[in-house]
Formats: structure tokens, sequence, C-alpha cells
């Protein structure tokens, strides 16, 4: 006989064993029994306990330690990550440094050059993707809504995607030059000939991809952007004329391509032939101003159709500002195509003359136009403050700087469109970094200002529909007593 005061319970042997009912090991803490003796009621609560018990023992025994996955902490890869770019970098200075020193002197300079030529135009691309991620950045700090002022889609990609692709351009543009470099001093020349071949290919067919991979939606409203840029049959959107203004601060990239293409199409890759003045690809080709000037008619045409839409004066201004590089381009062309009294006395003066008109009003046009400088940038005043915000917002300094660095980047930036001063090819990429630089810190303003005009047009908007409602209910209100 067992006592009422305890109960039967499974032992872990599968036997019963007596528990009494007081026993702490069925208490909680301040609590009332866990187990009672009322019956069948009490007695299937008695099993559910014991067999929740069992199951979660036999779960924490069968569970494996393999099973347990450790992830390595973010900051650990990222700092894991930085190691490995740092070896990257130093492992393409000293091979392509070791492999430039390996050639023989009066080489070196010559083909340096050259392969200048075919990695300056990725090279600066790849610094643009760069300085566009640090613009969208600084867009969702501040808040702005750069996906509703260029017509974007929620899949468009963020900074971080931004600079993830900028980063892998960083990696295979530099490799390939090191390639280069290196097959070539070492007696390889097919073999380095075939590297910027591949590249190039490399990059066209990822442009053109078909499939859902590579960030295909933001592939595609690149291309369909350029297309509307080359062929402006349509009414002109502000993404459209805004990547125009890109391309036009990267002339001489497209320049350096053009060229760099038709070597490759000439088969005159690792080759020193382009020097010669005759050459179908050498720097007095007729192709190089055409190229350069390309940008520019191509906005041009943008104005034009802006004024058959809307018949805004301002368009034809701004048609007019562009105009002015085509005198800057051609008559510096000239000078290989006529003699050097000629030049000297006639085509110098005009060339200096549409350098500096075209320097200005560029200028003018920058400061009163493009931008919006009558209050205190509200870029720069984050959502969170930081020390960027601190230090650039409601800054005189930053206007300073902005309106006297455009000013000094404007009048050089006449440089590298003049195809006769080209001839420092460190002196051209240092001028085309800065104006790319200067391109940048546009963008800033010019997304604001765009920003702006939104904002007070939807503020119009809604207060012309409040009013409306209110009068709406003025007139059908009925409740006059007389």
């Amino acid at each position: 006989m067992l006592d009422n005061s305890s109960t039967l319970s499974p032992s872990m042997f599968g036997g019963l064993i007596s528990v009494s009912s007081n026993s702490p090991h069925l208490r909680k803490s301040g609590s009332r029994l866990l187990v009672s003796d009322l019956g069948e009621q009490g007695n299937s609560a008695e099993e559910d306990i014991w067999h929740s018990i069992e199951s979660n023992k036999m779960k924490s025994v069968g569970t494996p330690l393999s099973s347990v996955v450790i992830t390595p902490s973010p900051v650990l890869l990222w700092r894991f990550k930085v190691l490995l770019f740092l070896i990257w970098g130093f492992s393409c200075c000293k091979f392509g440094w070791d492999a430039v020193m390996r050639m023989s002197a009066d080489l070196r300079d010559l083909f340096l050059y050259e392969a200048f030529l075919y990695y300056n135009p990725l090279l600066l691309v790849t610094m643009m993707v760069w300085l566009w991620g640090i613009n969208l950045w600084f867009f969702a700090q501040a808040n702005v809504g750069y996906g509703k002022i260029f017509d974007l889609d929620q899949s468009h990609l963020t900074h971080i995607e931004i600079w993830k692709c900028a980063t892998w351009m960083t990696i295979i543009v530099p490799t390939s030059m090191t390639a280069y470099l290196y097959l070539y001093s070492n007696g390889e020349v097919l073999l380095a000939a075939s590297q910027p071949v591949f590249l190039y290919a490399a990059v066209a067919m990822l442009l053109i991809f078909p499939f859902d991979i590579f960030h295909l939606s933001s592939r595609y409203f690149l291309l369909r952007t350029l297309w509307r840029i080359v062929f402006p049959l349509q009414a002109i959107m502000f993404a459209d004329f805004f990547l125009a203004d890109i391309l036009t601060s990267m002339s001489k990239v497209f320049s350096d391509l053009e060229r760099s293409v038709c070597r490759m199409i000439h088969h005159q890759v690792a080759t020193i032939a382009w020097f010669e003045a005759d050459s179908v690809c050498g720097s007095h080709s007729v192709a190089i101003p055409i190229v350069l000037v390309l940008p520019y008619i191509f906005r041009l045409f943008q104005c034009l159709r802006q004024y058959k839409d809307t018949r805004e004066r301002t368009t034809l201004l701004n048609a007019l500002k562009y105009s002015t590089a085509v005198p800057v381009i051609f008559l510096s062309a000239l000078k290989y195509h006529v003699i050097p009294d000629k030049w000297l006395n006639v085509y110098r003066p005009l060339w200096l003359l549409s350098s500096v008109l075209n320097s200005l009003y560029s200028f003018y046009w920058d400061v009163n136009r493009d931008w919006d400088l009558s209050c205190f940038t509200r870029i720069f005043k984050f959502s969170k403050p930081s020390f960027l915000s601190h230090a650039l917002y409601g800054r005189k300094w930053v206007f300073l700087w902005v309106i006297g660095s455009n000013l000094i980047l404007r009048c050089t930036w006449t440089y590298k469109l003049s195809a006769h001063l080209r001839h420092n090819y460190l002196t051209v990429f240092t001028i085309t970094v800065l104006e790319m630089l200067r391109r940048f810190q546009w963008v800033f303003f010019r997304v604001e200002n765009e920003w702006n005009k939104i904002n007070s047009k939807s503020n119009i908007q809604l207060s012309m529909t409040d009013t409306s409602n209110e009068e709406d209910k003025l007139l059908s209100s009925n409740d006059h007593n007389v």
C-alpha cells in the first residue's frame, strides 16, 4: 500500500518509484504543487511533464557538437579582407616594378605610356564608381530620395553594393595590368597583348549579359540611359542629362578608350608604332577630337530637345554653353594639320580665347543655374549627427572651397580637351582625376537642387489640394439658416 501523500512515477529503468507529493523536485519555488493526485487528470499531467523532460534530455544528448555553427566576428572578417587586399596590392606593385625595371631604358618610357593608355580608362571609371558610392552614402545619411529623383525602382543599387562593384574593379584592372607588364618583360608578347583584349571583352560582355545576374536591372537602366543620351528622341529625364554631364567630364576617358580599341582592332597592342605621325591609331588621328567632342554634342542635342518640349529660353543658353567646347577641341587639333607659323599667329590666339570663354561660361552656369547656393546646403545635415555632418553642415568654408576649386578646375579643364597639350600623360591623368573630383562635388549640389525642386512642387500641390477641398466643402454645405 502506498500512502496518499505519494505518487507513482516512472523511473529511469522503466519501473515505478514512489515519490512524495511534497518533494521539492516537483515544485517551483514560491508556487503551488505541480503534481496532484486528483484522479486521471493528475496522472495525465504527470505523464506530459515526464514525457517533455525525457524528450528534452534525448534532444540534448543526441545533438552532435559538429552541428554548432561557429562564425567569426564581422570585425575579424573585415580585418582579414583588408589584410588580403594589402598583400594583393603589394604583390602587384612588386611584380609590376620588377617587370618595368627589367626592360631597357630606351623602351621603358614608351611601353609605360602604352600600358597606361590601355588601363587608364578603366582605372578612371573605377574611381568614378567609388566616388558615386560616396555620393549615395551621403544621400542616404541626409535622407535624400535619390531613387525618386532618378526614377529608380526598389531594386536599385545601394552605396554598399556600388562599393562592392568598385572593389572588384579595383582588383581586376590592376591585376590585368600587372600581368601585361610581367608577360611583356619576360618575352611573352602575344600573351601580354591578349591581357587588355580579354579585359575589354569581359567588360563589354558583362554589360550586355542578358541573364538575371550581376545586377541585371541596374545594367539595363545604365544601357537604356546611354541609349537615350546618344539618341534623344524622347522627352529628356533628369537621369539622362545628369549622366550626360558626367560623361562630359570623362571625355578624355573616351578618347583613350577609342585609341585602345583602335589598336586592338589593328593588332598593334604591345608595339610602339602608334607614335608615328601617319599611324592609323596615332596621337595625330582625326578620331581623337571627334570622340572628345561627342559628349558635348550629345548634351547640346539634349538641350535643343528640351527647348522643343518646354520652350524655355534657358535651355538654349545651356546649349550655347556646351557649344563653346567645340572650338576648344578642334582648334587644338589643328596644330597637327597646319604649318607652325599659321598655328602660332592665327589658331593659337583663337584657341586661347575660346578656352577662356568656355571656362568662365561653364563656371557661371554651375554656380548660378545648376546649384542653389541661396542657403546652406542640407545635403550634409545627417539624420544621425556625426563628425562629418558637424564639420560640413553650415560651414562657410565649404562654399568657399567649392566655388574656388570649381573655378580653378574649370580653367584646367581646357588642358585635357586640348590634344596638343597631352604629351605628358601623368599630368593629363592628374588633371583628369581633378576634373572627376570636381564633378564629384558638383553632384552633391546638383542633386540637392533637384530634390528641393521636387519637394517644393509637392508642397505646392498639397496646398492647392487642401484649398480646393475646403472650397468644395463650403460650396457643398447646405446648412444655412436665414
